[in-house]
């Protein structure tokens, strides 16, 4: 049905629906390779039914990344012919969690991100992650800046071919990390804070004890840990990560005296650090973060 809407939406625009100019006159930057689109970038905020047929028209793009409260459930249906997509970013996306099942029609994607997916939506509790599953080359996933919590990492931890997570800004807790120990194929993560529920109880979700969890995932060769007061303690998770070869500490409260010692400890690990001045401290980890 939505293939056919797009057919007699597509009838009344003037202009052919595979037009790169067309394309470009809704403010899309677009890449071509070979005479054909391979990359779109583009903000949806003002696009229309109509719109999201003619992107969805263009089916040799491989690398998306679209924003706006316009992409919806229904919208999203709108894009499922782009079968060769390997790569999409978003911001912004308002789907709720049933609309996740369309990601199924992008057999070939590798790599996907979301920021700030239907913030402060009941709609969207982030179960409905779950739908990637279908996904069995995805490797890369982003997921940032939701109020979705623990049942989005609950619903992140059975895609276990997965080898790259990133998150921060989240509603996670302690509970939703251990989640991430599911991640047999995981290889690189990121992880950050929680976001503050202004007005309610936000347990810290990333902390020294966070780390324990985090040491449990043994295939673990690349981690990046941020927005959080960290110290030399968690040496020993650290040491328990048998193939981590890069560790990055960047927007963390923490010692050069603890990270040298980070560093004797871990010959075999890169560890890059870059140290917060106390103004930052203040206004990132005490007066945004709450910690």
């Amino acid at each position: 049905m939505k293939h056919l809407l797009c057919v007699l939406l597509l009838s009344a625009v003037p202009m052919p629906a595979a037009n790169v100019e067309s394309l470009k006159q809704l403010g899309a930057k677009v890449t071509e390779t070979a005479g054909v689109v391979t990359q779109v970038n583009v903000k949806c905020d003002a696009f229309t039914e109509a719109d999201f047929c003619m992107l969805g028209s263009f089916t040799t793009i491989k690398d998306l990344t679209i924003s706006g409260k316009t992409i919806t459930d229904d919208t999203l249906a709108l894009l499922t012919g782009l079968t060769e997509l390997e790569r999409l970013s978003s911001d912004g996306i308002q789907l709720t969690d049933a609309g996740y099942k369309h990601f199924a029609a992008f057999q070939k994607l590798k790599s996907l991100s979301f920021f700030h997916p239907a913030f402060r939506s009941e709609q969207f509790t982030g179960s409905g992650l779950a739908h990637l599953k279908a996904l069995p080359k995805l490797e890369k996933l982003t997921f940032a800046g939701s109020t979705a919590g623990d049942a989005a990492l609950e619903a992140i931890g059975q895609l276990t071919q997965l080898k790259e997570f990133r998150t921060w800004h989240t509603a996670q807790t302690q509970a939703g990390n251990a989640h991430l120990v599911k991640l047999t194929n995981l290889t690189g993560l990121r992880i950050g804070q929680r976001l503050p529920n202004w007005g309610k109880d936000s347990p810290i979700s990333f902390d020294e004890s966070t780390m324990e969890t985090l040491a449990q995932i043994k295939t673990l060769e690349s981690l990046e840990l941020t927005e959080a007061r960290l110290s030399a303690k968690i040496i020993p998770h650290l040491k328990a990560l048998p193939k981590l070869t890069r560790l990055k500490i960047e927007t963390v409260d923490i010692s050069a005296a603890d990270v040298e010692a980070i560093k004797a400890e871990l010959p075999g690990c890169k560890v890059e650090h870059k140290p917060m001045s106390e103004s930052e401290k203040e206004a990132l980890l005490v007066k945004k973060l709450r910690l």
